[in-house]
């Protein structure tokens, strides 16, 4: 009697996966495939496989509302296939999906790695302070990777468009904000105002990841950075972007070992050979964008439109962050 596949997730038809998959990859899976929903995602859908043998993870766009331009799956299977042979941590791609008819939507599968996404400073209370200091710099140097890998010698020349792309970022993400309004939230055209009013000259364009955080990567016990996931946002762009966003992030980690703001961005300027200036800009600019993108979370939130826990509390930190924002651009 053949194995039964496991029962299915929102988003996720196991039979109809396990049927299309004998067609499009043969010899990939060879038993009933098993699934489990991986908490903590606040935009795709991501699922850890397996068929008894081996282990993959499958990405695919949340469901219901999606923004235009967003959660293309196609752009993070070619990213992080492309990267897969410089320095930068990535995991191996197995297979890439674009039919929404098998799904619901478009997907794609890699290798599972070993390896822990860290999402809450109590988390970190076993690395101690030297252990927390060391991550949070092997992060900054896993940017500045990112950042020195050469496009066209990747195959990435045509991975965006990085002339005016400061410009042409708040402008998106403006756009993004007034696709997923629910409600009143004061002082954010201030502040968008003011971005776009001030938009520096910015750097030659490289691969950004476009959300490069702590939880945006895999960490092993030995304090090494595994793998660097969600690569959504990802194009050609100005570094400094990339560098702003991770210091917003990590200036929510108020654990004994955690480097100053100061301390990461030296570190950057030090490993990368780039210049800071307009950093406030920055800051202010990645204060913005991480707001829209939790608003947009909070707007499928309220209208049952995610999978998972932990949703509840995304809207509440959009007005704090907008307030961040604020405080960096006026005195930019």
């Amino acid at each position: 009697m053949a194995d039964l596949p496991g029962p299915d997730l929102p988003g996720l038809d196991l039979a109809r996966l396990a049927a299309y998959l004998r067609r499009a990859a043969p010899g990939l899976a060879g038993g009933a495939l098993r699934a489990e929903l991986l908490t903590g995602g606040r935009s795709n859908l991501t699922y850890a496989l397996t068929d008894g043998r081996s282990r993959w993870v499958l990405r695919r766009p949340p469901l219901g509302h999606v923004l235009a331009t967003a959660h293309d799956m196609g752009r993070e299977y070619r990213v992080q296939r492309a990267l897969a042979p410089t320095a930068v941590p990535v995991p191996p791609m197995v297979h890439h999906c674009p039919d929404p008819a098998v799904l619901g939507a478009p997907f794609y599968l890699m290798r599972h790695v070993p390896g822990r996404a860290y999402r809450e400073p109590a988390e970190l209370a076993d690395w101690g302070p030297a252990g927390l200091r060391a991550v949070a710099f092997a992060l900054v140097d896993v940017l500045a990777d990112l950042h020195a890998v050469d496009p066209a010698q990747v195959g990435l020349a045509d991975f965006g468009r990085p002339a005016g792309f400061a410009a042409r970022q708040v402008r998106r993400w403006k756009a993004q904000l007034d696709a997923s309004r629910s409600r009143e939230l004061p002082g954010i055209e201030e502040l968008h105002d003011r971005l776009a009013a001030a938009v520096p000259a910015g750097a030659a364009g490289v691969v950004v990841h476009g959300d490069f955080r702590l939880d945006n990567v895999l960490v092993t016990p030995d304090r090494t950075v595994a793998a660097v996931l969600d690569w959504e946002m990802s194009t050609l762009g100005d570094p400094l972007t990339d560098l702003a966003l991770y210091l917003v992030h990590a200036g929510r980690l108020a654990a004994p070992g955690q480097p100053t703001g100061d301390e990461l961005a030296a570190h950057y300027a030090r490993r990368s050979g780039r210049r800071l200036d307009d950093l406030d800009w920055y800051l202010a600019f990645a204060a913005f964008k991480l707001a829209v993108i939790l608003e947009g979370v909070h707007y499928r939130y309220v209208r049952g439109q995610t999978v998972g826990a932990g949703f509840d509390t995304v809207g509440g930190r959009v007005p704090s962050l907008v307030a961040q924002g604020l405080e960096r651009i006026r005195s930019a």
